[in-house]
């Protein structure tokens, strides 16, 4: 979802934002028919929707920020730089929960879907320099190569649940024959 107008507004609809519009969107989001899982918008209009939208979208993370950099005028850029990837953060106790399929998915998207998100957390997560001894290896397979003691290595993640929304949650890491 963009908050723009005039020529980033048709921009962002060219490069393929799915919602653009100015403060007529407000209402839609605090209503619940706008459901976006990210919001940019432009320096000229943060002023104008952080009154109505800071309280309601700032609990769930979703609030335009110049910090994060989803107030911008290159909307363009943006698009260009995330398209593909997934935004992610830990709560206090360090837990990253994010969707990986639908039950009706066959099972080996699931778990490439699983191994590229673990991937690329660690990726996210290792300092620079780090782990670079096993290049020729995928992060997720060092990961269960240090967890079968064949390799030594520093990462994040102490483990990987899989769970459904409302099921029971079974620990995949030592599980996965790579």
């Amino acid at each position: 979802m963009v908050f723009a107008e005039g020529k980033v507004a048709e921009t962002a609809r060219a490069v393929g934002a799915q919602i653009v519009g100015g403060t007529e969107m407000i209402e839609g989001l605090l209503d619940g028919t706008l459901k976006p899982n990210i919001i940019l918008c432009t320096p000229g209009l943060i002023r104008a929707i952080t009154p109505r939208l800071g309280r309601f979208l700032g609990p769930k993370g979703l609030m335009p920020s110049p910090r994060r950099g989803t107030v911008t005028d290159d909307i363009r850029g943006f698009i260009a730089r995330t398209q593909g990837s997934n935004e992610w953060k830990a709560d206090k106790g360090g837990v990253i929960r994010s969707p990986m399929g639908k039950i009706d998915w066959p099972h080996e998207d699931i778990s490439k879907n699983v191994r590229a998100y673990v991937t690329s957390v660690i990726k996210a997560t290792t300092k620079k320099g780090q782990n670079q001894a096993a290049s020729d290896k995928s992060a997720f397979s060092r990961m269960l190569a240090k967890r079968a003691g064949k390799e030594k290595i520093k990462t994040a993640i102490s483990r990987v649940v899989l769970s459904s929304s409302q099921g029971p949650g079974i620990v995949i890491s030592d599980a996965i024959q790579v």
